[in-house]
């Protein structure tokens, strides 16, 4: 492809990939399976290596999970927690133990070998021996605050034993894998339901809800569990291998995984995947492959991280969970934007140890290229998610009966036409009021990466838009008890709780508020972007398309897309309802186009003496500037700290500025 389309698909993908870790890491609510996440980041990641130019800082590919939650505090992770490269085959197994020996110039390396369990990663902090901190992955820099869940967590300890010669250090980072074993899973699913509740779709989406509790006693009574697997940062204590990390660890007190082993050789690491491949289905956890990870920390450290991943340890994916089934019926579902998208309803069946009985068929392309008709026998595949793919059709099964699919040429919500925009794969209904994406809009709107508005799913939801009592967002503060104490299992407690979660929504961050309207193109990022440059909404709404567009990552789409929302004419009724209902989004601090920083772009390499990484990306973002992963033409500064690796070699060549670590303190004011 050209660069104008691959910079298009590389949008495209950026956008996608976005939507996804907010269903995955926000909500616990995947809908597409890791086979399919998996695809669309290796897709992105090759265009982004043939088109460097396109890198930037903000995509999906160097970054980690999602932003933390709002309603836990955040916690800024000591050192980062990365995410690791997968493989899905034995040649890449041996290209990944290749690369390693060819960038440390070393013939043989040995490895750790270990289980990768299907939970919810958590970093611990424990000082002088006692449990002070926990926190989630989040973006791998600052994660959620969940301490007091964790010591629900009646394996972890809160304090470390002094046992055999290894001394406590006074600060220590210890990484871990919260998780669900099956049996108690099924237990609780059953108490679920039988109070009324909807059951968890799997071990994952178990621990990672029962986790994110805000009340510790709802914690305390799931059946969670946990397994440590590495250290962070590490004060007054030399380890020399991953080994010995974990042989400490087991000394401390701290549950390690039996099943975790060393090897030898790449050979081995194969063989320790096939055997625990043939053990998977007898363990009592869900696990979805192994990890390997070189043994040596001194060759950990020298071939660092690329992006958001370690060099040093790779993720060999087991092939997804198949089963065949036949499908009954394709339906539409109409989104928040409008757009249809086909729904497989099959015959359920069990794939993984979840009943399903949906897939998502994406859009008219994929059937047709898949050649899927309703009656047919399919291959589905499911890897720990919700809602499993269609893999393909098994036409030797067709007898004649099966029918052929179309995208309907009207809305199945409203009857509207449809079009499908030139260059897109989805087919959109172009009635704004269509009642369908209205009720996604306000979905959107209440859930827990906009408004999070406690007791506003989306159930109730629908059934406040049925009712009439709702047709946009801004209505949601209109509302009063005697309306809510109307509609079936309303009662007082459960009205009032819903007035007074409104209430306290009336007040959020300029981002939250802009990203739960709903405007097309603007995720979660994009919102604190404008929330930054903007101000408040007065300034955005009457932004131009120059203002817009030059900002740095926002390009004429989005720009177009924000100018059009605003001019709607039904869109700013609905924020005039807004500003009489008394919501009032909170003044962000403006990065002036005069900050200190305002249009330069930093990387940094090597090891900083005075303060994380993590750290100096805040301080410089605070001050206007942008920091990159990647050393291009278009970046000001390169800061080395000691080590300094190929990248300052890189931004030598293009002659880029070099700052030592003292000569950024005294470029941001700290020294």
């Amino acid at each position: 492809m050209d660069k104008d389309t691959a910079g298009e698909r590389i949008a495209g993908l950026r956008k996608v990939i976005e939507y996804h870790n907010n269903r995955y890491y926000q909500q616990d609510d995947p809908e597409i399976s890791d086979a399919e996440y998996d695809r669309l980041l290796r897709e992105l990641q090759d265009l982004e290596k043939l088109y460097p130019d396109e890198n930037i800082a903000s995509s999906p590919t160097q970054r980690v999970g999602a932003l933390p939650l709002a309603k836990f505090s955040s916690a800024l992770h000591p050192s980062p927690m990365l995410s690791l490269a997968n493989a899905f085959s034995e040649e890449e197994i041996i290209d990944f133990d290749a690369r390693i020996k060819k960038l440390t110039l070393t013939d043989s390396i040995s490895y750790v070998v270990e289980p990768k369990l299907d939970g919810l990663a958590v970093n611990l902090i424990y000082e002088n021996g006692l449990f002070v901190r926990g926190s989630t992955r989040g973006d791998g820099i600052t994660g959620e605050d969940v301490t007091q869940n964790l010591k629900t967590i009646s394996a972890l300890p809160l304090k470390i034993k002094k046992n055999g010669p290894i001394p406590v250090p006074p600060f220590v980072e210890i990484r871990g894998e919260v998780y669900m074993e099956i049996e108690p899973l099924h237990k609780l699913n059953r108490r679920r339901l039988a109070e009324g509740e909807e059951p968890f779709a799997n071990p994952r989406n178990a621990a990672a809800g029962s986790l994110r509790q805000l009340d510790p006693k709802i914690t305390a009574r799931r059946p969670l569990n946990i397994f440590l697997y590495a250290a962070g940062s590490i004060q007054n204590t030399h380890f020399s291998s991953h080994w010995e990390i974990l042989q400490a660890l087991k000394a401390w007190g701290f549950p390690v995984n039996p099943l975790i082993e060393q090897a030898k050789n790449i050979k081995e690491c194969i063989q320790y995947f096939e055997k625990i491949g043939g053990k998977r289905e007898g363990l009592p956890y869900d696990i979805d492959g192994v990890v390997l990870k070189v043994n040596d920390l001194a060759l950990q450290a020298a071939l660092g991280a690329v992006s958001r991943n370690p060099r040093w340890a790779l993720a060999c994916k087991f092939p997804a969970t198949q089963a065949t089934t036949i499908i009954n019926d394709i339906i539409v579902q109409v989104g928040r934007t409008g757009i249809l998208t086909p729904v497989a309803i099959m015959q359920p069946v069990n794939v993984g140890g979840v009943i399903v009985s949906r897939a998502t068929l994406h859009n008219e392309d994929e059937i047709i290229k898949k050649d899927i008709r309703i009656g047919d026998t399919v291959v589905i595949q499911r890897a720990g998610d919700v809602i499993p793919e269609v893999v393909k059709a098994v036409s030797s099964k067709r007898t004649g009966s099966e029918k052929e699919f179309r995208m309907p040429v009207t809305c199945p919500e409203c009857g509207s036409e449809t079009v499908r925009p030139e260059g897109e794969a989805a087919h959109r209904c172009i009635n704004l009021s269509c009642p369908a994406q209205l009720k996604e809009n306000i979905s959107h709107f209440a859930s827990r990466g906009g408004m999070d508005i406690d007791g506003l799913g989306e159930k109730v939801s629908a059934q406040l838009f049925d009712a009439k009592l709702i047709q946009d967002p801004a209505d949601l503060y209109f509302l009063n008890s005697d309306q809510l104490l109307a509609l079936e299992r309303h009662g007082e407690k459960s009205a009032r709780n819903l007035i007074d979660a409104l209430e306290r929504s009336k007040n959020p961050p300029l981002a939250k508020f802009l990203y739960a309207l709903g405007i097309r193109n603007v995720g979660e990022h994009i919102a604190k972007i404008l929330a930054g440059k903007f101000g408040n909404m007065e300034n955005l709404m009457k932004a131009e398309f120059g203002d817009l567009t030059a900002i740095y990552e926002i390009g004429p789409e989005i720009a177009t897309s924000i100018i059009q929302f605003f001019h709607e004419p039904r869109n700013k009724a609905v924020m005039e309802k807004f500003q009489k209902a008394g919501v009032v989004p909170r003044q962000s601090p403006v990065i002036l186009n005069n900050a200190p920083l305002a249009g330069k772009s930093f990387v940094f390499t090597g090891t900083m003496e005075n303060m994380a990484r993590s750290e100096a990306k805040i301080i410089v973002e605070s001050l206007g500037g942008i920091v990159h992963s990647t050393t291009t033409g278009k970046t000001t500064y390169l800061v080395a700290g000691s080590k300094a690796g190929s990248k300052l070699d890189k931004a030598r060549s293009l002659g880029i500025t070099l700052l030592t670590e003292e000569d950024f303190l005294k470029l941001i004011g700290k020294k």
